[in-house]
């Protein structure tokens, strides 16, 4: 096909052609008009299975020690997960002991199922029986062989047949060996199934649930992995569905899938999958593993609780999760990770920002008039798909601000750190002050900062003001206000009467010459409770135009009264510029 003319991209350079599409290399099995998994919906979590204890683990460049394998396996457990699969029990002294200590304690409760993992291959099968003997849980006895064309021919050097006995002797050990172990069931998985031709799979799966007398009381696990993921979502999918249309004994296998993320799709294949009839999935908890890593198990369940599904697995301290997880593994969650990473909830934009604050004022006042509270709320806020307190986290973060900001995220912040709601245009004002310093540092400003610069933009202190009210007394009873202004250090009185304080003070400005037009005036309070102070914000007349001061003090009076002087002052100040 040729490309358009508005497409201006030209050839790389790269050798491609060097490599092949996945239509190339396996059937894919399914027809347009057979395939059933686009038509339907996730509405209830698969079974997780994380397998950072042993898949994880092997992808690590320090793999966990005991301990740590004994925290990560605590944090599971503590999370809800009921099937785990703990280790490699014939690949190392490390597996071997793990499995043997949940045999020996009871760091297991009664719920866990048990899953180790083992080759087809006699001696190592033996190895991983003797590892579980004594286990009061139930176990699945884990067994893998590769069976794709490539790894039968280069890794292997077997063909279909003997690949095929090779599998069905393994599976006859596993049978001799802990068939006769009423707590054990079993587990096979065609690795690099995605480019194993589907008949042949097909064919080996049958075989080995025929073989271990798959049944609805002890059924067998058929995991299907993308080893190594090499076409879109949809080929997998297409893939698992003909496997689950198509099995024998259907009834009695558990179909479960093993994505990998080496195209950075693993979450879509799994999900796909659930689609396309696979009940078990397994991954690891942040999607650590060999290469780009394994399925993210967080994400995939936490993508469910954004659809209003119950992922079955609690996440509700995603912090502390995450903690435990960079501990053992010692790697660090990328900031940008879904839902766990430091800045997922956080926007800098500022058409984001102000969608979020109008977000949060729409769920508060919602929640309100259903009487019900923010955390039992329908959650519809823009830009965030769940509430960031599900998952235990507070707004501090939700909004920072930087030189990509706006008015929205500097006034959320106020409003958040100290209290205040700023007048629309005082946000738009402000703004201009906190951009000019953003674009000269580079930086992000915190809350404080920003209050900061509020301060030193409407809230100068002037060592020694121009203008000054000494003294202000009110007689209510005889409806008089006298009013004290020093201008220039020179002390004026005025006295008015049927006419409020404020209003007194602006025309006792005026009998001096110095007009305080008053175009709006806005009061807020800084913080709560008994420390709380007022703050008044006045827009005024100045000859540039519309300009904006504040005024502070326990006594809102006070405030207002601070907030016109300052005024005054900066209009005494103009005018003695434009004079000299």
């Amino acid at each position: 096909m040729a490309t358009p003319a508005w497409n201006r991209q030209r050839p790389s350079g790269m050798p491609s052609h060097r490599y092949t599409d996945v239509y190339s290399r396996v059937d894919v099995p399914l027809l347009d008009s057979e395939r059933q998994w686009p038509t339907r919906r996730i509405t209830r979590a698969p079974l997780w299975v994380p397998v950072d204890l042993r898949d994880g683990n092997q992808a690590l460049a320090e793999p966990m020690d005991p301990l740590r394998k004994r925290r990560f396996f605590e944090l599971m457990v503590r999370m809800g997960y009921t099937e785990i699969e703990v280790g490699y029990p014939s690949a190392s002294q490390t597996d071997y002991d793990f499995v043997r200590l949940i045999a020996e304690t009871d760091l297991a409760p009664d719920d866990v199922t048990i899953v180790v993992f083992t080759p087809a291959r006699r001696d190592l099968i033996e190895r991983t029986v003797e590892s579980i003997r004594g286990i009061r849980n139930e176990v699945v006895i884990h067994m893998y062989t590769a069976t794709a064309p490539t790894w039968r021919n280069v890794v292997l050097g077997r063909g279909r047949d003997d690949l095929r006995e090779l599998i069905l002797s393994a599976g006859r050990d596993v049978l001799e060996l802990a068939g006769d172990l009423p707590n054990v069931r079993f587990e096979f998985s065609p690795e690099v199934f995605t480019l194993t031709e589907p008949a042949y799979v097909l064919e080996i799966c049958d075989a080995i649930t025929e073989l271990w007398d798959a049944s609805p009381e002890r059924p067998v696990i058929l995991n299907l992995p993308a080893t190594v993921e090499v076409a879109t979502p949809n080929v997998y999918a297409d893939q698992i569905e003909y496997m689950h249309r198509n099995l024998a004994r259907r009834d009695s296998v558990i179909l479960s899938v093993h994505p990998h993320n080496d195209r950075g799709t693993g979450v879509a294949c799994a999900e796909l999958a659930v689609l396309a009839g696979a009940q078990r999935i397994e991954g690891c908890l942040f999607g650590n593993g060999e290469r780009t890593g394994n399925v993210d198990l967080a994400t995939l369940a936490l993508n469910l609780h954004a659809q209003g599904v119950d992922p079955m697995i609690d996440f509700s301290d995603i912090d502390g999760v995450r903690r435990v997880v960079e501990d053992c593994n010692r790697i660090e969650i990328h900031p940008r990770h879904p839902y766990v990473g430091d800045l997922v909830h956080t926007a800098f934009s500022g058409t984001h920002q102000d969608a979020i604050k109008k977000g949060f004022a729409e769920h508060r006042a919602r929640a309100a008039a259903e009487g019900l509270s923010e955390r039992e709320a329908a959650w519809r806020v823009p830009y965030l798909p769940i509430d960031p307190a599900d998952l235990g986290r507070s707004y501090d973060a939700v909004i920072r601000v930087n030189s990509q900001s706006g008015k929205g995220g500097i006034a959320y912040l106020l409003e958040s750190e100290y209290g205040l709601e700023l007048p629309r245009r005082l946000q738009i004002d402000l703004s201009r002050h906190v951009q000019r310093h953003t674009d000269a540092t580079g930086d992000e400003v915190t809350a404080q900062q920003i209050w900061g610069i509020f301060s030193s933009a409407y809230l100068a202190d002037d060592g020694d003001p121009a203008v000054r009210v000494t003294a202000l007394r009110i007689d209510e009873a005889e409806g008089r206000t006298e009013v004290v202004v020093a201008l220039d250090g020179v002390e004026h009185r005025a006295a008015f009467e049927g006419i409020g304080p404020i209003e007194c003070v602006v025309a006792a400005l005026a009998s001096l010459g110095i007009e305080v037009e008053i175009l709006s005036l806005h009061q807020t309070s800084i913080r709560s409770g008994a420390d709380a102070e007022a703050l008044t914000v006045l827009e005024y007349r100045s000859p540039d135009g519309p300009a904006w001061v504040a005024g502070r003090d326990r006594s809102t009076l006070s405030a207002t009264v601070d907030a016109v002087v300052r005024a005054a002052g900066a209009l005494a100040a103009s005018r003695e510029l434009a004079a000299g």
